[in-house]
């Protein structure tokens, strides 16, 4: 299995993962230096494959090489950042 590709939706603040037919979506809403990841989500049937864990890792590599504080409002981010 090839990995995803995962595109950066600059315009959205989101990182998306072209699933078929679906998406999995990491929102984040950055203000001034910082960023906060306010949102996952991974369609039920694609769920426990590790999508949003690879999303999630995707878009804090970003946030850390553009040096952004970050945060997290959601629960699952949250964990990455303990």
């Amino acid at each position: 299995m090839t990995e995803p590709v995962i595109q950066h939706q600059t315009e959205q603040q989101r990182f998306v993962l072209q699933l078929a037919g679906a998406e999995a979506v990491l929102d984040y809403k950055v203000q001034g230096n910082s960023v906060d990841f306010h949102h996952t989500f991974v369609p039920p049937q694609f769920r426990g494959k590790g999508l949003a864990e690879q999303l999630v890792r995707h878009g804090l590599a970003w946030a850390k090489s553009q040096q952004y504080q970050l945060s997290a409002s959601c629960w699952y981010v949250q964990k990455f950042l303990r």
